[in-house]
């Protein structure tokens, strides 16, 4: 019997990380959504819903061997709101992650949400069975010293992160106070995410 493979439609390394840790099986898809094409006027949580279905409906999968075959696919998106409102992405520079991590030390909230599709390929396409979608907040108290902020961009993925904030390894240290999931925080909720795999069927066996 051959065990199912998640296609995750992100190149985050930190998603990679943490699928990885918890042990399920997945292997990484190109996407071509272009996140500004999504309403920017939406509240938080809305937003990142958006975003992450714009991202699935942008996935790139193989073709399918034959009719009948099933696939699982997950895209997510993850942003952040300062004290001040102000919603936070990646930062587009290290000027930019800088002014991030200085605002966020009056405190931050942040949504993920992912959206998990079961796909099945028929007539030369894959249709979507099922889908789960979850959009999980979180909020955190991530506090950097000026004269720590370059040694953590240094040493961390956080030029690479949702308001510059990487609290996994060398940035945990900064990491204040949480209310909420750590994996929530860095990228996927994994709680949510393995129940969402198990109702959809993913830890079942796939028949030849």
């Amino acid at each position: 019997m051959k065990k199912n493979i998640l296609l995750l439609g992100s190149s985050s390394v930190s998603r990679q990380q943490l699928l990885t840790a918890a042990k399920i099986p997945f292997s990484v898809v190109p996407q071509s959504a272009d996140e500004t094409s999504c309403d920017w006027g939406l509240s938080l949580p809305q937003l990142v819903e958006s975003i992450a279905l714009h991202k699935m409906a942008h996935v790139i999968l193989p073709a399918g061997s034959y009719d009948g075959e099933q696939c699982f696919v997950l895209t997510a998106d993850t942003l952040t709101q300062d004290a001040d409102g102000t919603i936070q992405g990646k930062p587009i520079d290290r000027a930019d992650a800088i002014d991030k991590i200085k605002r966020a030390r009056g405190g931050s909230v942040l949504f993920t949400s992912f959206c998990l599709d079961k796909r099945v390929y028929k007539q030369g396409s894959w249709a979507v069975e099922q889908r789960i979608q979850k959009t999980v907040g979180a909020a955190f108290l991530f506090v950097i010293e000026d004269r720590w902020i370059d040694y953590y961009l240094d040493n961390s993925i956080g030029l690479s992160t949702s308001n510059a904030i990487a609290i996994e390894g060398f940035g945990d240290q900064f990491l204040k106070k949480l209310t909420g999931s750590h994996s929530t925080v860095i990228g996927l909720p994994l709680f949510e995410l393995r129940q969402a795999l198990d109702e959809l069927g993913f830890f079942d066996s796939k028949q030849k």
